[in-house]
């Protein structure tokens, strides 16, 4: 049977998707009155709605990125009713706070992901299966090309290249977006190697993550009083190519990003050493979630999207693509 869509419990407007029955939206890139936020990452938490609704874990992340908001916070897994709908949050275990929003009416089910990494992170919740009828899902890396290696091996590639700058007196400075992977390095890398020294907009939101009670390494400022030929330095891809750079002398660079599995990417970037780390699911993750809710429709919302519903199709499930304002945040990150 054919999907309907103005009978679907979920749809795309153009401020967003939109869950008629409940009347709030879900990520919304224009101003609504009631928003259910996945994540505190810009592509999806806006300012300018009246009221948002996001779970426990990410209040201090949102209030950090958008300031004094009117939010309501739920547990994961604690339901509420919104207008004869019954809401719920679910880890998504891409960043503190993520969350798929589960939506129950009339005993049809649909999960919108947001976006979503299923390999463990100390950094935040770790990613839940949740069954549903209908199952929203991104497609940052759906090709069968992105595949990752254990965030174990990756870290110790990381302490591998920093000992060695270290040894020979250089700094080590590597690019990682500020929300999320930076924290997420802080977490997997040897801090005994070094100091760590953070650029302002990284700091700013590993405060949030202390805040929340998440465990991080000491990291210092650039303008502490610190041995800066040992150290490690992160910053966001944004401080590439500018002055603040110059104060660290000779360093060797990197980046910590998905798309450093591609050689070309590597090559563009000019950097000495590329780390394959993502906060997003790779091929292999995505097919893990989408099997494991047991949803026979799905929904892609950004990324391959494309190649992703022709291959869902191919698989027998019945697929289709929301044409959302989603993803700009993560290949700003990522590029």
């Amino acid at each position: 049977m054919e999907p309907n869509p103005s009978a679907d419990l979920v749809r795309n407007t153009e401020r967003g998707l939109y869950c008629a029955a409940g009347d709030f939206h879900i990520d919304p890139w224009r101003p609504v009155t009631r928003a259910v936020i996945t994540h505190a990452h810009g592509d999806h938490a806006r300012r300018g709605h009246g009221r948002y609704l996001a779970t426990r874990a990410s209040d201090a992340v949102l209030r950090a990125r958008l300031g004094d908001i009117s939010l309501d916070v739920l547990d994961y897994g604690e339901p509420i009713d919104i207008g004869g709908v019954r809401v719920s949050l679910h880890p998504a275990g891409h960043v503190l706070g993520s969350a798929q929003v589960r939506i129950e009416h009339r005993g049809e089910v649909w999960v919108v992901s947001g976006d979503y990494k299923v390999e463990s992170d100390p950094t935040c919740a770790v990613f839940e299966p949740v069954r549903a009828h209908t199952f929203v899902t991104e497609s940052t890396f759906g090709l069968p090309v992105y595949r990752w290696h254990r965030a174990s091996r990756v870290f110790a590639e990381i302490d591998a290249w920093w000992s060695a700058n270290a040894a020979a007196g250089r700094t080590s400075v590597l690019f990682a977006y500020a929300f999320g992977k930076a924290q997420r390095l802080l977490a997997g890398v040897d801090a005994s190697i070094g100091p760590i020294v953070c650029h302002g907009a990284v700091e700013a939101l590993n405060a949030a993550y202390r805040a929340s009670g998440v465990s991080l390494p000491a990291t210092a400022r650039v303008t502490d009083p610190v041995a800066m030929d040992r150290a490690l330095v992160l910053a966001p891809p944004s401080a590439r190519g500018t002055p603040w750079l110059r104060r660290f002398g000779e360093y060797s660079d990197g980046f910590a990003s998905g798309w450093m599995r591609l050689r070309g990417a590597r090559r563009r970037q000019s950097l000495d050493r590329g780390f394959v780390l993502s906060d997003h699911a790779d091929w292999p993750g995505l097919q893990m979630a989408i099997r494991e809710s047991a949803a026979q429709r799905v929904i892609v919302t950004h990324g391959y999207v494309a190649p992703m519903v022709r291959w869902l199709n191919e698989q027998g499930l019945q697929a289709n693509a929301f044409a959302t304002e989603f993803g700009d945040e993560a290949a700003e990150a990522e590029s």
